[in-house]
């Protein structure tokens, strides 16, 4: 079966390295799926799930946003932050969640609401990709 090569690379490591029948990734426009010998792209991403197929079982890494760069089989995603979906800490991820909820229910001058809707978003896509361990 074809394959491409995958690297999940974040400013501290590479998060993933390995050969891919498929990747899936959450981009700013929509989700996207990459095959063997798809045309060359570049596209931002969105905090979300991205999903890569290896001899027949899915794998989901959390991305916090950045950019996925497709060229010549090699699947290169650039992000903020990443983590596994085995590696994520849920009691972590529900104890940010709950304060960006406290801080979105209790809002007031002092609040950055924007600031708190993205911590609320990416707590909610870590636990979401934690499920699929």
């Amino acid at each position: 079966m074809a394959t491409l090569h995958l690297d999940v690379v974040t400013p501290d490591r590479t998060v993933v390295s390995a050969e891919a029948e498929m990747v899936v990734c959450a981009g700013v426009l929509g989700e996207f799926g990459v095959l063997p010998n798809h045309v060359s792209l570049l596209s931002a991403l969105k905090i979300g799930a991205l999903r890569y197929r290896v001899n027949g079982k899915d794998e989901y890494v959390f991305v916090s946003g950045g950019f996925a760069d497709v060229n010549n089989n090699l699947v290169t995603v650039l992000a903020e932050s990443a983590e596994m979906a085995a590696d994520i800490d849920t009691a972590r991820a529900e104890a940010a969640k709950r304060r960006a909820e406290e801080r979105l229910a209790h809002r007031d001058e002092k609040v950055d609401a924007t600031r708190a809707d993205a911590a609320l978003h990416r707590a909610v896509m870590r636990l979401n990709v934690a499920t699929h361990r």
